[in-house]
């Protein structure tokens, strides 16, 4: 999506834009070549059709109810089939609603793979509402991502947002990202296969996504893909390759919604998708629908969500668990796991007590207490997090904790391994069985370009890995990262060879010279010293 230049990749469409009746689905053997190589337009037809849907259905709390294979997690709840596997309308609450512009089959069926989709770049949906369903309860989010004729096994990482009012302007109230942990990664086979991506907040998580009217009776949700499988070169001019890459996808019966459906695109200038990057709606994207980088279709994804309060006894303050507020009904109150402070009584009057967390007492005797944020530390305990409770966490278990340099390190409380980023593994758990992952680094391509991989990953494409923990951070802004630079301070023209060039320049600073690239040694003059700095890096630089 990030631009609609000749040089583009383009979308891999299900239908011909002019058209509105589905066609035929064609097998990969008989498929044109990949969209990437069009000449000059993102609208070239191309079928897929997934037969077998896989499903990643998991919880904000980290609960995997279903993996990327479709096959149900031992011990959970919840139906595969259904748009709400872990809902249903709770006793004394309100029905539950479901809000999409999409008629595709979450099951299976044919999409349009939207394969222009770069690394940062959001898929994202806004639906208008009644005034009188706010305030509303988040319970599912669901969005469909596909692959076409991939030739290799796809990993891309993810994140879901939610935002009450519209993705340009609203408020962002919730955001989710896999990290191969607590929400996995998405995960698809070689072929043209596709994932719902289901995102469930459980009913006894006290971290429930509520959404209160900003004025415009708007929420909005939005899926991002924040790492490709393989994106190696600038997306503004070279797609992520279809051989090794999952995208969003959109439906095959025409556009319900040009204002409905947004895209967040990267910033690709004047000609980029939107111009200049940021969000659009498809009905501000460049063409109509089908043609050069807007969609012919909906975004395959849907929310269900509750509302808060639909009768039911007179209101009153409610107070949460994060220390926020609402005025709704005693049934509605204790849906939201809240203190409930009577018929009558209003937020704007309630002074409710801030959020709290788990806290740890050493003791003797050990012991666990919920306590409000601000008073754990002062009463002597280990506070474990705001929103965490004595009922999910064991004070004190020690572990192996895996570090962010990948590193290992035994006997860890879950609570130090936490502060330093790093995965806890369990109690009693150790190094010598710990999973830990790989860390990642900036991997340097030869185009310039560069991206978080791991060190395996990195060298498996041929680029060059800075090192654990290095990022892609351009400081200077000259279009290469700083872990990219070469480390080689007296190649002062950066063609790569001390000569006779470098000494010219040199010479041609020498002097006071505060701040300039000569001044080799930092001294404000360029000097003999720096002369022999340069002199001793004579050749090739390293």
């Amino acid at each position: 999506m990030a631009c609609y230049c000749a040089s583009s990749f383009v979308a891999l469409v299900l239908l011909a834009p002019a058209q509105r009746v589905q066609p035929p689905a064609v097998s990969a053997q008989e498929a044109p070549l990949d969209a990437e190589k069009s000449p000059s337009t993102r609208a070239v037809p191309r079928t897929v059709q997934i037969q077998q849907m896989h499903r990643l259905h998991v919880t904000t709390s980290g609960e995997i109810i279903e993996d990327s294979a479709g096959a149900r997690a031992a011990g959970s709840t919840g139906s595969a089939g259904g748009p709400h596997p872990l809902r249903g309308r709770i006793q004394g609450g309100c029905p539950q609603q479901v809000s999409s512009y999409t008629d595709a089959d979450f099951e299976g069926g044919a999409f349009i793979v939207q394969a222009g989709f770069a690394e940062g770049e959001i898929a994202a949906a806004s639906y208008i509402l009644s005034p009188g369903d706010f305030p509303l309860r988040v319970d599912l989010l669901e969005m469909i991502f596909a692959t076409f004729n991939a030739t290799v096994e796809t990993t891309t990482q993810w994140s879901v947002l939610v935002w009450a009012g519209t993705p340009d302007s609203g408020n962002l109230v919730a955001q989710f990202s896999s990290d191969g942990d607590l929400l996995p990664h998405i995960v698809l086979p070689p072929g043209s296969s596709g994932v719902n991506v289901a995102v469930s907040v459980d009913p006894g998580d006290p971290g429930q996504i509520i959404i209160n009217d900003d004025g415009s009776h708007t929420f909005s949700i939005g899926y991002r893909i924040d790492v490709h499988n393989l994106q190696t070169q600038d997306p503004c001019f070279f797609s992520p390759p279809t051989c090794c890459n999952a995208f969003p996808a959109t439906d095959i019966s025409g556009l319900a919604s040009s204002t409905g459906n947004w895209l967040f695109g990267i910033d690709c200038g004047p000609f980029g998708c939107p111009a200049n990057g940021g969000w659009a709606t498809f009905q501000e994207l460049p063409g109509l629908p089908g043609e050069l980088c807007t969609p012919s279709g909906d975004w395959v994804m849907r929310a269900t969500w509750t509302p808060i309060d639909c009768g039911g006894g007179e209101p009153g303050a409610c107070c949460l668990p994060d220390g926020g507020c609402f005025d709704v009904t005693l049934g509605d109150c204790d849906i939201l796991q809240g203190s409930f402070e009577g018929e009558g009584t209003s937020c704007a009057t309630t002074q409710c007590p801030g959020p709290t967390e788990a806290c740890c007492f050493e003791g003797p005797p050990p012991g666990c207490l919920d306590l409000e944020v601000s008073n754990c530390i002062p009463a002597g305990g280990f506070p474990q997090g705001p929103g965490s409770s004595c009922n999910q966490i064991e004070c004190f278990a020690s572990g192996a904790c895996c570090l962010p340099n990948g590193t290992c390190e035994n006997d860890f409380f879950e609570g130090d391994c936490n502060a330093v980023d790093g995965l806890f593994q369990g109690s009693n758990t150790t190094c010598d069985t710990a999973d830990c992952p790989d860390p990642e680094g900036a991997c340097c391509f030869d185009t310039g370009f560069c991206l978080l991989l791991t060190e395996a990953q990195c060298s498996s494409v041929g680029a060059s890995w800075s090192g654990a923990l290095t990022d892609c951070v351009d400081s200077d802004g000259n279009g290469t990262a700083d872990a990219c630079e070469p480390d080689c301070p007296e190649d002062l023209n950066g063609n790569g060879v001390v000569n006779p060039q470098d000494l010219a320049i040199l010479l041609g600073a020498w002097g006071d010279c505060e701040g300039c690239e000569a001044d080799l040694n930092g001294d404000g003059v360029v000097g003999p010293f720096d002369l022999a700095l340069l002199l001793g890096e004579w050749g090739p630089c390293p």
